[in-house]
């Protein structure tokens, strides 16, 4: 094996193990990434591609980054390499995670800050929900807006697959916003 290229696999380890462990994911750890990854391991040119089809694709940009990154880098094994370093620290957190709760399932406690989360949760959820609904409404499309929602919570309401309303929502929002 080539000296060489283990040097790199440490590079994109290393590098994914930080990039993973110091910020949650979305911007930031793009940024981080640029940071770590263009003159080290990519150019910029690379990089932006990188981000390009990672936004294209259907799935994790942490993941797709990391493997685009990775083979850029090192071919295969980078692949490997640099998905190690971005799946290790969320798994090692979530297992840490379970394991707490694991231990205190069964503490009176828990059971009041699950309640006392469960508005929170539903009032950021609703949040989100207003103000995709004011994008909609600035753009003079509220009409066709609260239809999409109305027919959505509807089918959610029967239970459908909520894959399946998504996916019949965007086919609605073709029709509707041409």
């Amino acid at each position: 094996m080539n000296d060489r290229k283990f040097v790199v696999w440490l590079q994109l380890l290393w590098m994914f193990l930080k990039v993973n462990l110091l910020s949650p994911s979305g911007p930031a750890s793009v940024g981080l990434l640029y940071k770590e990854a263009v003159g080290r391991v990519m150019t910029e040119e690379q990089f932006v591609e990188a981000v390009g089809f990672s936004n294209v694709l259907p799935g994790s940009e942490a993941l797709k980054l990391a493997m685009f990154v990775g083979f850029a880098a090192g071919g295969v094994p980078g692949v490997l390499t640099a998905l190690l370093g971005a799946v290790l620290p969320p798994t090692v957190m979530m297992l840490a995670v379970a394991a707490i709760l694991q231990h205190v399932q069964h503490e009176d406690w828990l059971k009041g800050f699950v309640a006392g989360m469960s508005p929170a949760v539903a009032a950021l959820i609703l949040i989100v929900a207003w103000d995709l609904f004011q994008v909609g409404q600035s753009r003079e499309i509220g009409r066709r807006t609260m239809l999409i929602a109305v027919l959505s919570a509807v089918a959610l309401w029967l239970n459908l697959p909520s894959p399946l309303v998504l996916m019949g929502a965007g086919v609605l929002g073709v029709i509707l916003f041409r």
